[in-house]
């Protein structure tokens, strides 16, 4: 009996010694194996580049043709016109819309280091959502974008030739 009591005294003093040590101020949470094991996800999860977070395959597939266009520097003006005429086109936007789609897709891809490092971590979630009809369009939006102002540049053909390899496999229909 005198070495139960012993060890629920124990128990009770050190966890009167944990308390008093979360109320000064030392947070010991930390050695909570689950505890870190679900904050570690949470942030792999939602501290990722917004580029990387995209759900829809218009949203992907709109990020791919701005950022084909936008490769090697910034967008011309016939560049942009012709992006807002694919979105109202291909997508059935409205031309508010289609430029509200461009402005943001813009933002997303900001300096575009880290999204033209890795352009096929983009696909990751929508992957299963891209049809093959919705892949042939995006590779067709993709070669017509690059060569609005004439020949493509380098950086355009690689980039595109990335996104191809990115995409699940293509068939031959559209939208």
């Amino acid at each position: 009996m005198h070495i139960i009591l012993g060890v629920i005294g124990s128990i009770i003093t050190i966890l009167i010694l944990i308390n008093r040590l979360s109320e000064a101020g030392l947070d010991i949470g930390w050695l909570n194996p689950f505890s870190w094991h679900r904050r570690r996800k949470y942030r792999n999860n939602h501290d990722l580049n917004p580029v990387f977070k995209l759900d829809s395959p218009m949203d992907v597939a709109a990020l791919y043709v701005v950022g084909a266009a936008k490769a090697d520097g910034d967008i011309t003006a016939t560049q942009k016109q012709a992006i807002v005429d694919m979105f109202e086109s291909e997508f059935h936007l409205s031309n508010s819309q289609a430029k509200e789609l461009l402005s943001s897709s813009v933002h997303l891809i900001g300096n575009g280091q880290e999204f033209y490092d890795n352009p096929d971590r983009c696909i990751e979630r929508t992957y299963d959502d891209f049809s093959p009809e919705q892949v042939d369009s995006v590779n067709a939006l993709l070669n017509r974008i690059i060569e609005v102002d004439g020949n493509a540049t380098a950086e355009q053909t690689s980039f595109v030739s990335k996104v191809a390899k990115a995409f699940p496999v293509q068939s031959q229909s559209k939208w």
